[in-house]
């Protein structure tokens, strides 16, 4: 199980108050507690027949003590009412656990998607461009491999590369302008 943290409200508080302030206005109406009788001695038949004083004594001659976690003036219902709000605030937690859940998973999925298009984009390999004059430097370097001790063979074709490396240039310049 994760952790999670309980958040008290300021409502929370002012109802239990409010439901304090209550027991002890109805605590000071209630009658005062009579003197308790004198304890009877139980005899061993009694005792023998699980008679209904032996329930009461326990078997012990005492009197059984009541709950030690509820006062005795105080109404049951109220340890109950503490329970709902508890229960309230222990759900309204849970329900904002919950969204703030769903609100990661959303935050997630788009940071990731961000991602990945951002790398997309950043590592993207460009169209490479065609090599201008390709056709007459391919002619020009078939030309001297040829032609090793007479490279002059090749003037002719070196002049043709030399012109349309001169009109790429200018239509460049042209472009940037």
């Amino acid at each position: 199980m994760g952790d999670f943290s309980i958040q008290i409200s300021a409502n929370l508080i002012n109802r239990l108050a409010e439901d304090d302030e209550k027991l002890k206005k109805r605590a000071k109406k209630t009658k005062p507690r009579e003197p308790r009788q004198p304890e009877t001695k139980v005899d061993q038949k009694q005792i023998a027949d699980g008679s209904e004083k032996q329930r009461e004594t326990n078997g012990t001659g005492w009197p059984v003590p009541p709950p030690l976690f509820l006062p005795v003036n105080q109404p049951q219902y109220s340890s109950s009412t503490e329970l709902d709000a508890i229960r309230s605030v222990i759900k309204e937690s849970e329900n904002v656990v919950e969204k703030l859940r769903n609100q990661e998973e959303n935050m997630v999925r788009e940071v990731t998607q961000k991602a990945k298009d951002l790398h997309e984009k950043e590592f993207k390999i460009p169209e490479p461009k065609p090599m201008p004059c390709l056709v007459e430097n391919n002619a020009c370097m078939e030309c001297y491999k040829e032609n090793v001790t007479d490279i002059t063979k090749c003037a002719p074709l070196a002049k043709n590369f030399a012109d349309c490396a001169r009109r790429v240039r200018q239509l460049a310049k042209s472009a940037n302008k």
